[in-house]
């Protein structure tokens, strides 16, 4: 198969230097400055590789603003808020986010709006979205302004680097990213390891795989640290078990299909799924809240009333693509049920809306 320029240049890579951790594959195929995946397109839509829910219907950002307001109030209606979302896509969610924000006069005016974003092709997609919105523009969450937060990350987490391990022998042994005896790209099994895991991961058989992703410990740390010292909330909302659990998740989409892992290097997307229960740990002093699923997130806030108001203002045909878009974000055999939703708050908040009970 013929290789393209970021993927013969990993094979260089191992045949000089050796196998690499899964994450350092990752990193590369996704965000290498010149040929990544996210650094050199907008890889959503019909024309692109997926379609995420902001895309999919404009209540999904609405009901996501709505709750940021009311998040707000609890928080005593702070005059300046810091209203951020890492890794925005289009701007699409913002954008319903904000629509949706000029329904409370009060929070809409205090709300400062930012974008987490590193990407060249998508911050001018945004731009576009945002047009006349007073937006600005952060490549990592530590870029953002102090004060009180309120933080949306849907389908961001899953785009992180994993690292991964394969239980052989009763211990656990880095999988590493090496070449076969065709020289093409492949798994490999490293050195004896001890990966932080949960303890029922930790005892898994032999023949498992386990994930984890130090970098979504490391960001979920830092959101934890600031909404327990400035106030605040974040919303993460993706696809993953609600406890950690062993599983090779690691997938690589294209053209809404999936693909090779090792296939088109740097022109398919690779996730894998989130483990809330390591993130809700990670962020301690902030409480977490849930997770709970998307399906049940989005009729808590309404989203069902909301659908069936757009409805009857439509013609027929109109309105059942409403109905549709909604089943399709609440649905059990769509989105409904693979994708959680979790809230992280200052420990003296009240249950965020859509997660009271969880």
């Amino acid at each position: 198969m013929a290789q393209t320029p970021l993927g013969a240049e990993l094979i260089e890579t191992v045949r000089r230097d050796g196998p690499m951790p899964v994450s350092a594959f990752m990193a590369k195929a996704l965000l290498d400055p010149s040929h990544g995946y996210y650094a050199t397109r907008d890889p959503l839509g019909a024309a692109g590789d997926f379609v995420t829910a902001p895309e999919i219907s404009q209540m999904f950002g609405e009901l996501i603003g709505l709750w940021a307001a009311v998040v707000w109030q609890s928080m005593g209606m702070p005059a300046r808020v810091v209203l951020a979302e890492l890794g925005p896509g289009r701007g699409t969610l913002m954008a319903d986010a904000l629509r949706a924000a000029r329904t409370l006069p009060p929070f809409h005016a205090a709300v400062e709006p930012w974008l987490v974003d590193a990407s060249p092709a998508l911050r001018e997609c945004q731009r576009r979205t945002l047009a006349g919105a007073p937006v600005r523009w952060a490549g990592t969450f530590e870029d953002l302004p102090p004060g009180p937060l309120l933080l949306v990350a849907n389908e961001f987490f899953d785009a992180l680097p994993i690292d991964q391990f394969v239980k052989a022998g009763g211990q656990w042994h880095e999988r590493l990213v090496g070449l076969d005896a065709k020289e093409a790209l492949a798994f490999a099994q490293g050195s004896p390891a001890i990966p932080p895991l949960a303890p029922a991961v930790m005892d898994a058989a032999d023949g498992a795989i386990a994930e984890i992703c130090p970098q979504g410990r490391k960001l979920a740390a830092g959101i934890g640290r600031r909404l327990a010292a400035q106030g605040g909330a974040a919303l993460i909302i993706d696809y993953g078990p609600v406890r950690s659990t062993t599983g090779d998740s690691l997938q690589a989409v294209r053209r809404h299909r999936f693909h090779g892992v090792f296939d088109d290097v740097g022109d398919a997307d690779l996730t894998a799924h989130v483990d809330f229960e390591a993130l809700a740990a990670a962020a301690v002093p902030a409480r977490a809240w849930g997770p709970v699923t998307q399906g049940d997130f989005l009729r808590a806030l309404g989203i069902e009333t909301r659908a069936g108001n757009l409805a009857r203002a439509n013609p027929p045909d109109a309105a059942a693509d409403i109905l549709g878009r909604m089943h399709r974000l609440i649905g059990a055999d769509e989105m409904g049920t693979l994708f959680k939703v979790m809230a992280l708050a200052h420990p003296a908040l009240p249950p965020p809306p859509g997660l009271a009970t969880a």
